[in-house]
């Protein structure tokens, strides 16, 4: 697999149960019924892996993991070519769990059941080797990310953050990872102005930054040689049920495979929006069904508009 490139994700991995339902709850004591749930593989490190995986990237994804029933779960689901798990151990052997509740428009309530926490410290020569090739690497919110983003610096591999619901406050716990990161992606699900988030981003150094909107796209800021140029980005329709686990990774998966490629900015932004359209379309976590080439064809129905 040397000639696929390769990546470093550090982050959550873990087992969900997700609960389908006709529309979130609200603030109140109530009775409601599922329209179906299912356990499965969770965590926004597993769904970047499992999505840069079948993008034939070769991925090596350092997480906690307990030596439990859930462990072994999340361990088996990961095993698939081109993903290298490097399980760092869980204190108390607990691994993360998370009770999910969708609605039929992607919306989500996550209830976290268990969060681990390392049971030692991640040592700097560890990350090194795991960094040593690397085209690029992706700290996702988790405190034993954190050393990444001084190693990741240091030796010179661009660093992706995804912050999720990041609602840009200057003491925010993402504020760490934005000012280190070469590229920031987030949900505009929080924000009251994503322009001016994305633009404080690259104030803090970053060349790229991303806010998806649901089934609204994405606006997107990118540093060039001449400034800085901004780009709306469309979707594409998904026929049938949304399946919104992991939509977002599948998003900064293909955007971080295109742009390892060396395709421009407004092409990665339109393949981005196509592996999310295909994580949308299929059931379970990100888009593990999806191919280099299906996204390759889809993203040329989506429209990205430079201003």
């Amino acid at each position: 697999m040397s000639d696929r490139p390769r990546v470093l994700v550090t982050g959550p991995a873990s087992w969900n149960t997700v609960v389908h339902v006709a529309r979130l709850p609200e603030p109140r004591p109530h009775t409601a019924f599922a329209l179906g749930w299912s356990d499965g593989l969770g965590g926004t490190s597993a769904g970047k892996a499992v999505t840069l995986a079948a993008l034939g990237v070769d991925v090596h994804l350092r997480t906690l993991l307990g030596d439990d029933d859930a462990g072994r779960k999340v361990r088996a689901a990961l095993e698939r070519p081109g993903l290298t798990l490097h399980a760092l151990p869980a204190r108390d052997g607990a691994t993360e769990r998370h009770l999910n509740l969708l609605d039929p428009t992607g919306g989500r309530v996550s209830l976290y059941l268990t969060l681990p926490e390392a049971a030692g410290p991640v040592r700097p020569d560890d990350l090194g080797r795991a960094l040593a090739g690397a085209g690029a690497a992706v700290a996702d919110l988790a405190e034993h990310s954190r050393p990444l983003l001084v190693a990741a610096r240091e030796r010179g591999v661009p660093l992706w953050c995804d912050v999720h619901d990041d609602d840009g406050a200057a003491d925010g716990y993402a504020r760490a990872f934005t000012a280190a990161a070469d590229v920031v992606v987030a949900s505009a699900v929080r924000l009251d102005d994503p322009a001016g988030y994305l633009r404080a981003r690259l104030a803090e150094g970053a060349g790229l930054a991303v806010c998806t909107q649901g089934a609204a796209g994405a606006l997107a800021l990118a540093r060039n040689g001449d400034g800085e140029r901004w780009y709306d980005v469309g979707t594409v329709p998904v026929d049938g049920a949304v399946h919104a686990e992991g939509a977002g990774d599948a998003f900064v998966a293909g955007l971080l495979q295109a742009t390892l490629e060396g395709v421009p900015v407004p092409a990665a932004l339109a393949r981005a929006a196509a592996t999310g359209a295909l994580a949308v379309g299929q059931e379970g976590l990100g888009a593990p069904g999806a191919s280099a080439q299906a996204v390759a064809a889809l993203a040329g129905s989506v429209e990205v508009r430079p201003r």
